[in-house]
């Protein structure tokens, strides 16, 4: 996958396809909003898993059906914690609640995304912020928008004057990438102006599309973490690599996704 992603046939994904997407993730959205509020305690990693799953389970009852009629072949992908290629052809990606976590400790970062994506290249994306009602929409070849504005990275061209962003690793991720993302944010606490660390990693690349954030980066991330902000990234204009400034797919040990200005200064700094 290159800097942008490459073009693929959207003949078949019109405008309208990708509104009757963003109403599905709409109404999963509204189902998590009216469970939000008080904070979901627990005591053990068992009781958080199956707090978890309650949440995924409320939105996937009202995703999974509307998303299934509307590309029926299409196979089906709702581990956020999966990575690596996907078979050939058709798959929805998509994350019930991204940022569930955050949604159980009544924080605001928390958002539903539905991904079609086509021999491993997202062709379309929509991404529901419920508490603010805010949603990202791509398709390729046009354009990102949010709430059919359309949207531009910024044009930073100094690293030193950008604010940029990352996620943690994963629970349970090996040590030497949660030492790698440690050394990395040391290492942009040099370079930017300000850094902020936080999940989840699609909140941060729609920011990033907005021109709001200047670059993101991550490692070992999931499908379902970047495939949306990739989309929407390159869309608006941004490019996106792994660390060290090579293509990425979503085999890729990192990622990056940046202004055109600041990128190769991100690739510099995260190489060291």
């Amino acid at each position: 996958m290159p800097e942008t992603l490459q073009t693929t046939d959207v003949a078949a994904f019109d405008a309208g396809f990708l509104d009757q997407t963003a109403i599905a993730v709409r109404a999963a959205g509204s189902a998590l909003r009216e469970r939000f509020g008080e904070v979901v305690r627990h005591q053990t990693r068992d009781e958080l898993m199956r707090a978890l799953a309650s949440n995924d389970d409320a939105a996937l009852d009202i995703l999974r059906p509307r998303l299934t009629s509307l590309r029926p072949d299409a196979g089906w992908v709702e581990d956020e914690l999966d990575g690596g290629e996907l078979p050939p052809g058709e798959w929805w990606v998509v994350d019930p609640a991204e940022g569930n976590v955050n949604h159980l400790h009544a924080l605001p970062e928390w958002a539903v995304t539905a991904t079609l994506v086509r021999e491993n290249q997202p062709v379309l994306t929509a991404v529901h912020l419920p508490l603010t009602g805010e949603t990202y929409t791509a398709r390729t070849g046009a354009g990102a928008h949010l709430d059919g504005r359309p949207l531009r990275v910024s044009g930073t061209e100094d690293l030193g004057l950008s604010i940029v962003a990352t996620s943690q690793a994963r629970p349970d991720e090996d040590e030497k990438v949660v030492r790698r993302v440690g050394s990395s944010i040391t290492a942009m606490l040099f370079d930017a102006l300000v850094v902020r660390t936080a999940v989840p990693a699609t909140l941060h690349l729609a920011n990033v599309a907005a021109g709001r954030i200047d670059a993101f980066w991550q490692f070992a991330g999931a499908r379902a973490d970047l495939l949306p902000g990739a989309l929407l990234v390159t869309e608006a204009g941004g490019r996106i690599s792994d660390a060290e400034g090579r293509p990425w797919t979503p085999q890729s040990e990192s990622f990056l996704a940046a202004a055109h200005g600041v990128h190769a200064e991100a690739v510099a700094t995260l190489s060291r």
